[in-house]
C-alpha cells in the first residue's frame, strides 16, 4: 500500500460528518494537489482524535510504532 505523504490537511466540517482534504506541496511553488479525500462521521472523528493522541502521547520519542 503507498504512502501518501501530507504537508497539509484541509478540513470541512458539518452536523453530520467531516471531509479530510490531503494535501501534498508540489515542488517549491505554492502549488499543491489533493492526494485524498476521507470522509467521515462527526462520532468517528471524535475516536479518531482520542485515539490519535493516546499514540503519539505514547510514542513520543520513538522512531516507529507497532513491528
Amino acid at each position: 500500500t503507498p504512502i501518501l505523504y501530507t504537508d497539509n490537511v484541509l478540513m470541512t466540517v458539518n452536523d453530520d460528518g467531516l471531509v479530510l482534504d490531503i494535501v501534498q506541496k508540489l515542488g517549491p511553488s505554492n502549488t499543491a494537489r489533493i492526494v485524498s479525500r476521507i470522509g467521515m462521521s462527526r462520532a468517528h472523528a471524535e475516536k479518531l482524535v482520542q485515539e490519535l493522541g493516546k499514540l503519539l502521547a505514547m510514542t513520543k520519542g520513538q522512531k516507529k510504532t507497532g513491528d
